[in-house]
């Protein structure tokens, strides 16, 4: 009698679960909303917003909105309030919103078609005018401007992580008014070193573009160019959603994105414009430099 009654509570709650009327994920939600920050000029408009928007809409089977913000900070606020659930981050907008208020994780980051899913930061010398990083302090260093990401920021932070605490103003660093006008001081011999960036792949492999690929092109030979030294990875930037939504429809949108660039590659360039070879799945570690420069530019601990 007790197993029957017992079979019996079970097909009752089975059914109460299985019943569409029950509320699920989809119901709680109501209307997914999503977070994107428009081109700078473009206001509140984002190419193919009805497109996109029937995308995701199909994707987890149940009404999608776009909220367009105004820049990262107000694209922060909005998913630290749960009035997003999801958003389309910089590497360092995302490190922020983590810092913020650890409720948001990445799902996604694009890569390049040849392969890079971001870059480094490189310190260059020519005809080995800077024998090693340690020799910094007494040769002139050439530096993008400080609110550089890959040419100030981010080495300067890597440095630091490594434990090697370098001021922005420090007397042998030179911060010129452009990259540009950085690569000019070497290729003129007016820096004995400089601060630049590379792509990179997944298995650590520099690409061939960014700084040393201006270099050459600026009349530099490839075996006068040397690379004294190589900052952590900084990943592109993800595609957040909140950690407290659903499972499933993480794996939904997961699905969707990494299969987004051959099914739909009308789609996805709509939704990633400057990075072409598709969506990866990330996780909160590919981040860890992003976390470094946000430190470092609060003034925090890169512990």
């Amino acid at each position: 009698m007790r197993l029957k009654t017992y079979a019996a509570l079970m097909l009752v709650q089975g059914a109460l679960w299985s019943n569409p009327a029950h509320a699920d994920w989809r119901d709680d939600i109501g209307t997914f909303r999503i977070g994107i920050v428009a081109e700078p000029g473009a206001g509140n408009t984002v190419p193919g917003l009805a497109v996109l928007t029937d995308a995701y809409t199909k994707a987890l089977g149940m009404k999608v909105e776009f909220v367009v913000a105004r820049d990262y900070a107000a694209l922060i606020e909005a998913q630290a309030n749960a009035r997003i659930q999801y958003a389309i981050y910089s590497a360092t907008a995302y490190a922020t919103a983590s810092q913020r208020c650890g409720c948001v994780e990445p799902l996604v980051a694009p890569a390049d078609s040849d392969g890079a899913i971001g870059i480094r930061s490189v310190l260059l010398t020519r005809d080995g005018k800077l024998p090693d990083l340690a020799a910094m302090e007494s040769h002139r260093i050439a530096m993008a401007p400080s609110d550089s990401v890959g040419g100030s920021l981010l080495p300067l932070a890597a440095l630091a992580a490594e434990g090697r605490k370098i001021a922005e103003d420090a007397p042998f660093l030179v911060h010129a008014d452009s990259a540009e006008a950085a690569e000019t001081m070497l290729v003129e011999g007016k820096a004995d070193g400089l601060f630049g960036w590379v792509t990179a792949a997944a298995d650590g492999q520099l690409e061939a573009s960014g700084t040393q690929t201006r270099l050459e092109a600026a009349g530099l030979s490839v075996t006068a160019l040397r690379v004294v030294w190589t900052s952590g990875l900084l990943r592109y930037g993800p595609h957040a959603v909140r950690s407290d939504l659903d499972p499933e429809a993480k794996r939904r949108l997961t699905v969707f994105l990494t299969n987004l660039k051959s099914t739909t590659p009308d789609v996805y360039d709509l939704l990633e414009a400057k990075h072409s070879g598709g969506f990866a799945t990330v996780a909160p570690k590919d981040y860890e430099m992003a976390v470094s420069i946000v430190r470092f530019v609060s003034g925090g601990s890169q512990q």
